[in-house]
């Protein structure tokens, strides 16, 4: 069993910077890929950024060159660095992570709201 934990959420205005920060717990040594998605109301969830556990890293193209997902090894931790904020930005943002075998399921943060006003 894996738990995330995120915090860093808020309201800033267009323009400004945030940073998102997910703690995980539990059976940590099995984790191979953390990272982050977002969903609004009546909108299917979507990637903004994942990390391997190599820290190879992938973004999805609405946020690629203004949002960085850095991993922490040592405080089991990922962060996601968001700069140049719009507010199509505004969403729910969970922390997920994915586990290697035997275990092989995804895991989901409670989630932290974004709120980006114009």
């Amino acid at each position: 069993q894996v738990q995330l934990v995120e915090s860093g959420g808020g309201l800033v205005q267009a323009g400004g910077s945030l940073r998102l920060s997910c703690a995980a717990s539990g059976s940590i040594s099995s984790i191979i890929f953390m990272g982050w998605y977002r969903q609004n109301l009546g909108k299917q969830r979507e990637l903004v950024a994942v990390i391997s556990s190599g820290g190879s890293t992938n973004y999805g193209d609405s946020v690629k060159g203004r949002f960085t997902i850095s991993r922490d090894n040592a405080k089991n931790t990922v962060l996601l660095q968001m700069n140049s904020l719009k507010p199509e930005d505004t969403a729910v943002y969970y922390c997920n992570a994915l586990a290697g075998r035997p275990d092989g399921r995804v895991y989901w943060g409670q989630g932290t709201q974004v709120t980006v006003s114009s």
